[in-house]
């Protein structure tokens, strides 16, 4: 299963939001994916490991992987967009 890497500062409230609501939509739409929330050290051991980065920070460095707008998924502003996104990772 293709994994999927959100992170916030703490890796606890926002990033574990996000993850669950994320997961959620990818269960119901039959994406086969996971995505696990970490904190903001953690991510760079995640990326090579992940098809997309659900950044709920402000992203100071390139990626070699989709960087997701994670506020979207806490807002619903741009929500879909957003998803697409990681579908379109995952199916990648």
């Amino acid at each position: 299963m293709k994994q999927i890497v959100v992170a916030c500062g703490s890796g606890v409230a926002t990033s574990q939001t996000v993850a669950s609501k994320v997961n959620r939509l990818l269960k119901d739409n039959k994406v086969p994916a996971e995505v696990i929330a970490v904190d903001i050290k953690s991510v760079d051991r995640y990326i090579d490991k992940s098809v997309a980065y659900i950044a709920i920070t402000k992203v100071t460095k390139e990626y070699p992987i989709p960087v997701i707008n994670g506020i979207a998924f806490l807002t619903g502003v741009g929500q879909d967009v957003e998803f697409q996104k990681i579908v379109d990772a995952v199916n990648s």
